[in-house]
């Protein structure tokens, strides 16, 4: 019989090539690469990774392929208890692969090849995994597998996130609006909300009306603002960041930490912030991964 999950993470798990710049180039023009490394990465994976060493349960649906079984990447999520059962594996393609380019700025360009990830629209939903988990976060991946997702894990009763992150341009109108529906909180950058309310043309308050009741959005080093029945504001923590690449991610892991608690919003945001603000300071998105007590530390020391 299966152990009870806390947190189940739909979505990419992906290698990941951190590239840093001075600057991007402009078409027809080259720029010299100053350090390039590979990481373990993915959205999902992201989440699921930080959510566990945190101290949730955590569980995760990615296509990947041959190349997973075996791997590194693979025995690392055995290694911090990530129920991989149900992967979708594809033996005769290469698991997800991102090029994160990021400049002096701190500002970042991605390429993101699919790979094994192009079968998500053609498997079947993982129907034991949802039913054994409190809930499901939808993350980075194909918008039609995420909705059949949303929509089964809905009829099951559970807590469901959503963040489509850098694959919201794949979503129609129609798409984003049917999994918004069924979503009961939704994670985004300041410019990726922005762009969900332009293309439902609709404001926060009206989004909250019909899906998720409690929308969080960050804003780098401006912090993030989660509105619910009321707008809490939360304060960045000040850190020299090293590599922004999975700050979002891990944000989205200590706020559902917190949230499935039963915290208050605002610790929920104020957890997050420290729980991301450790894996800026190093290259990768899993290569600084705190645990709870680190986090609880961070936000004694700075009273926060």
């Amino acid at each position: 019989m299966r152990e009870k999950r806390d947190l189940l993470t739909i979505g990419h798990t992906a290698m990941d090539y951190i590239i840093q710049v001075n600057e991007f180039p402009v078409p027809n023009s080259a720029s010299t690469i100053k350090n390039m490394r590979t990481f373990h990465g993915g959205a999902a994976a992201n989440v699921a990774v930080v959510a566990s060493s945190l101290g949730l349960k955590s569980s995760l649906v990615s296509a990947v392929g041959g190349d997973f079984e075996g791997s590194d990447y693979q025995k690392h999520l055995q290694n911090v208890d990530i129920d991989m059962r149900d992967m979708i594996v594809v033996e005769d393609d290469k698991t997800p692969t991102a090029f994160v380019l990021t400049d002096n700025n701190h500002d970042q360009i991605f390429y993101f090849y699919w790979g094994a990830a192009t079968r998500f629209k053609k498997s079947e939903i993982p129907h034991n995994a949802i039913k054994n988990t409190r809930s499901v976060h939808l993350a980075t991946g194909d918008p039609s597998f995420n909705l059949n997702c949303g929509k089964f894990a809905r009829k099951e009763g559970k807590i469901i996130s959503f963040d489509p992150g850098q694959d919201l341009h794949m979503y129609s109108p129609n798409d984003l609006w049917k999994v918004l529906e069924v979503s009961d909180i939704l994670f985004g950058n300041h410019h990726e909300v922005k762009r969900i309310l332009k293309t439902l043309d609709m404001s926060v308050d009206e989004l909250r009306e019909f899906g998720p009741s409690i929308v969080v959005e960050t804003r780098g080093r401006n912090g993030s603002v989660i509105y619910s029945d009321e707008t809490n504001k939360v304060n960045a923590l000040e850190r020299d960041p090293v590599d922004p690449t999975g700050a979002g991610d891990s944000y989205r892991a200590g706020f559902l930490k917190s949230y499935l608690e039963g915290k208050p919003l605002l610790y929920c945001g104020k957890f997050a912030s420290a729980v991301s603000s450790f894996i800026v300071e190093a290259e990768g998105c899993q290569t600084n991964v705190p645990n709870i007590k680190m986090v609880h530390e961070r936000m004694n020391e700075i009273d926060y």
